[in-house]
């Protein structure tokens, strides 16, 4: 009896003495001890709201920014933008070096640099990649048509790409394309994997593997996309974040709502609106993405009767540009009369806008026959972007404007990808869309978005004209960046007559964040990269 009476006390000391142990631990780790320090965890996983979901995480297979967000985080392009703006860069090349003839283009490759599944990058992965991207065509790479076409295209720019060792990449054009530095520092020319690639196949647009930041986690369709920390990164002590989620949430207010409440610590498509409550808020702050957009109405040139380039002029002069702008985008945008942001060299002022006439616009449909007016639809955008804050808003007040006119509009939308992919197809007879920058070349709006060229992968209007074919080629060809600007001033002319667009505003986007958040700075071209953010 004894024996266990012992036993008993012992085993009661020992367990009374682990207890005291554990107040102890539990009491200076909660206060912080006493030499006043905080062991508060430092925040290292940004969780970022926007306002629709990535089409693709492939970024050669789309041209929308969604995408674009995501994908710049995880692949790297040859050659950068400054952090702010468009300059070039050092990116995954180092150096480079330009012909006299401009001809031949030289790029020395970064060293010592994997993808995230641990294969090399280098010349050979370049190489890959461009043969991958000309060998195809518009409908499944569509941006690779900023190199004038694909290999067998007549325009295709690229005579050859081709490796000189492991670290130096030599592309030979058939004629000088001037904005080509730029155009390779664009978010679709993403350096992709090619074991992954060959792996994947087509299921590569849902399994990205690049040489980024950030390493893809998983996807969510319309719910998250989550990333995270690159621990081989090649730039020593980035990402500062280990985890990065991007959040699918479509209302512009409902995601404010997610921000103060600490669901989200970011979120692009504030509402003009809601800008003066943010800056009142202590635990929030406010950021500016240079101004680089377009919104617009595409008028689809090859529907009747939008094939009619007075009925076109019509409309342009129906809209009440500055009240939309008013209405809309509180004070943070200016009215559009070219199809080129006014920031960028060669853009022409001279150019005299549509004015908000109905007498006008009806004396033009009476002219093109159509005096007792028309029936159309018009596609009103399902999400908020940056150059188009509340679309189906917008949309309304436009079919209002329309009908004054005896234009009866009825507005039509689909889901985001839908509404990309039936667009492009041409299916809409008129359709609202936008365009942020994506190199700060004019070449990038004008041939993108309304060269023949472009038919079927970012001119949605199926407008063509050669005489502006000729002239934007000439205007990528010439190297003299003022004869440049003359010819895409005279690019502009042939577009205002034409009128296969009406242009609407140039907005200033705002984004809202935590007030802990540093080192985020919005790039103009709407494509973020991470690398540097953080939380205080």
């Amino acid at each position: 009896m004894k024996k266990k009476s012992l036993l008993v006390s012992i085993m009661f000391v020992l367990l009374l003495s682990a207890a005291l142990m554990g107040c102890s631990s539990d009491s200076s780790s909660s206060d912080g001890g006493s030499d006043g320090g905080s062991s508060e965890k430092k925040q290292d996983s940004l969780v970022f709201g926007r306002g629709g979901d990535s089409t693709s995480l492939d970024p050669i297979t789309t041209t929308e920014g969604e995408a674009f967000k995501v994908t710049v985080n995880v692949f790297e392009t040859l050659l950068n933008y400054g952090e702010q703006d468009t300059t070039v860069q050092e990116g995954l090349a180092t150096k480079w070096e330009v012909s006299e003839d401009n001809l031949t283009y030289t790029l020395t490759l970064r060293e010592g640099v994997k993808f995230h599944d641990g294969t090399d990058f280098n010349a050979d992965a370049v190489v890959f990649n461009f043969e991958r991207w000309m060998n195809g065509d518009a409908d499944k790479f569509p941006y690779y048509t900023m190199f004038g076409g694909f290999k067998k295209d007549e325009g295709h720019v690229i005579k050859e790409v081709k490796a000189d060792g492991d670290y130096k990449v030599v592309f030979t054009l058939k004629r000088p394309q001037a904005p080509f530095l730029k155009n390779l520092a664009m978010s679709p020319f993403g350096i992709a994997s090619p074991a992954a690639i060959e792996k994947h196949g087509d299921k590569f647009r849902e399994n990205p593997v690049g040489t980024g930041p950030f390493k893809f986690v998983e996807w969510k369709p319309n719910d998250r996309i989550v990333l995270e920390k690159n621990e081989d990164y090649w730039m020593k002590g980035y990402p500062k974040l280990n985890q990065v989620i991007f959040k699918s949430i479509p209302e512009n207010s409902a995601r404010l709502n997610a921000l103060q409440t600490g669901e989200i610590d970011l979120m692009d498509g504030v509402n003009p609106s809601d800008t003066q409550s943010i800056s009142s808020n202590s635990d929030l702050q406010t950021f500016e993405r240079p101004s680089m957009n377009i919104g617009y109405v595409g008028l689809t040139t090859n529907r009747k009767p939008l094939d009619n380039k007075l009925v076109r002029q019509a409309l342009n002069h129906a809209v009440d540009k500055q009240g939309i702008i008013d209405s809309f985008y509180g004070g943070l945008a200016e009215p559009a009369k070219n199809p080129m942001p006014p920031s960028l060299e060669g853009y022409n002022d001279d150019i005299e806008p549509y004015p908000y006439d109905l007498e006008k616009a009806k004396a033009l449909l009476a002219e093109a026959g159509f005096p007792d007016g028309f029936k159309m639809e018009l596609w009103a955008m399902p999400v908020p972007r940056p150059y188009m804050p509340e679309g189906m808003k917008v949309a309304e007040v436009i079919k209002s404007s329309f009908a004054k006119i005896g234009v009866e509009a009825e507005i039509k939308t689909y889901d985001w990808a839908t509404y990309l992919d039936k667009a492009a197809k041409g299916e809409a007879d008129s359709f609202m869309l936008g365009w942020t920058g994506d190199n700060g070349d004019a070449d990038n709006f004008l041939y993108t978005l309304l060269d023949k060229d472009s038919i079927g992968s970012n001119n949605y209007t199926y407008y063509s004209n050669d005489e502006l074919h000729d002239i934007l080629i000439e205007a990528q060809s010439n190297a003299d960046q003022e004869k440049r600007n003359e010819l895409y001033k005279k690019a502009q002319e042939i577009i205002k007559e034409d009128a296969p667009w009406i242009p609407l505003a140039h907005s200033t986007p705002i984004l809202a964040g935590s007030s802990k958040l540093t080192n985020f700075k919005p790039h103009p071209t709407g494509s973020d990269i991470l690398t540097k953010v953080e939380f205080k």
